[in-house]
């Protein structure tokens, strides 16, 4: 699966997130460092997320915005 990742650069160095993972962030020294650290991150959310949902029913929803 593909990603959308927001990086910043801070003075510290370079933010990570994950806007369609809420939580899910990483660094690095380096824009390719917080690249490679975000993946593991992402990979370690979606993990976390299959355990979390173990037993669960999923269904989908459409609501609409007037």
């Amino acid at each position: 699966m593909k990603y959308t990742v927001i990086v910043h650069k801070s003075k510290y160095g370079y933010d990570a997130h994950v806007p369609a993972l809420p939580g899910c962030h990483s660094e690095g020294s380096t824009e390719k460092g917080a690249l490679e650290n975000i993946k593991d991150a992402i990979l370690t959310y979606l993990e976390m997320g299959k355990e979390e949902l173990k037993g669960s029913i999923m269904r989908e929803v459409e609501v609409s915005v007037t």
